[in-house]
């Protein structure tokens, strides 16, 4: 589903009276058409937010190649998740590919609720987000949340996670003690790279460890690994089945429609995602080469993507692209 300052527009008319639907109408018009127009001057750069994350770094490297290509200067930023959040509300970033759900509708419902961020696009749909162990581990009898206490000493009592600010909910779980974890569980809060690191030390000697895995990652191919059932109150169902949204700030999609109708069409596939991060983190590629040949690979997408859009003094958009990157039609 495409969220959007337009589609919330016309959302909202449903439950107005017929004046309104012709207000919401109009406004729809308007802001189509000025996305057909140059782009305000201070639209020129766009501000992206990183956490650092594989999956993040392809996505936003992609939109960021795009960008430059249609005159844009896309400039991304390294920061944690709620610094992420306050960042949007502060409007001191515009754009932000990351918003998992359901895992941060909790944590970050008043953001939503309050209109300091808005969702302007669905990018990937079946992710999956919760903890997981090596199969071997599975294979003993660690299959869910609850079995976490029964093999508290192998663990060690610790949760391997990632950065601060992505792991309140699992401790939410070790301080509340859910899933009849004691009191001596702790998580331990690294990074996406630090993790991995200790999880490939973990199965290479087939020690055990229970960590936070997610797909789209290499990881689910590059090891043989179980995801934990009856982690649906602290992660969602469907072990930890998950959307990832685009967000912008407030006030982005009337201050620079042209770029956030780009935003709004950048969508994803577990697919491509799992292919473009196996470039990046096995292959060693830098995430502008793997981007480069993502887009090469498929650039089908890009018809789709620059779809209502324009460079940023108002050309077509899509033989830009395609020029900047050597892409013949």
């Amino acid at each position: 589903m495409k969220y959007d300052a337009y589609s919330d527009a016309l959302q909202q008319g449903n439950a107005m009276n017929t004046k309104s639907l012709a207000v919401s109408a109009a406004l729809t018009a308007l802001l189509s058409s000025a996305a057909l127009a140059a782009e305000k001057p201070e639209c020129r750069q766009v501000r992206i937010s990183d956490l650092g994350w594989t999956d993040i770094a392809l996505t936003n490297t992609t939109a960021e190649l795009i960008l430059t290509a249609l005159g844009y200067e896309p400039k991304q930023s390294l920061l944690a998740l709620n610094v992420t959040f306050e960042s949007l509300k502060n409007g001191e970033m515009d754009v932000f590919l990351g918003n998992w759900r359901p895992v941060q509708d909790i944590d970050y419902k008043a953001y939503f609720d309050d209109g300091l961020v808005i969702p302007v696009a669905t990018n990937l749909t079946g992710a999956k987000y919760t903890l997981a162990v090596p199969k071997y581990m599975s294979d003993a009898g660690l299959k869910s949340f609850d079995d976490l206490q029964k093999f508290a000493d192998k663990l060690d009592r610790k949760i391997y996670g990632i950065e601060p600010g992505s792991n309140k909910p699992l401790i939410d779980m070790v301080e509340q003690r859910t899933h009849g974890l004691d009191g001596d569980w702790q998580v331990v809060e690294s990074s996406e790279a630090g993790m991995l690191q200790q999880v490939r030390r973990a199965a290479g000697n087939q020690d055990w460890i229970v960590f936070l895995g997610w797909q789209p990652h290499p990881m689910n191919v590059d090891m043989e690994m179980t995801y934990l059932a009856d982690g649906d109150a602290e992660l969602g169902p469907d072990f930890g089945g998950a959307t990832v949204r685009t967000i912008v700030r407030r006030g982005y999609p009337e201050d620079c429609p042209n770029v956030t109708t780009f935003f709004g069409n950048l969508v994803f596939d577990i697919d491509y995602e799992n292919a473009g991060m196996r470039l990046i983190m096995n292959d060693g590629m830098e995430a502008p080469a793997a981007a480069t040949k993502m887009i090469k690979d498929h650039p089908g997408k890009l018809d789709a993507w620059l779809k209502g859009v324009t460079t940023i003094d108002g050309k077509p958009g899509l033989d830009a692209v395609r020029a900047a990157l050597g892409i013949g039609k």
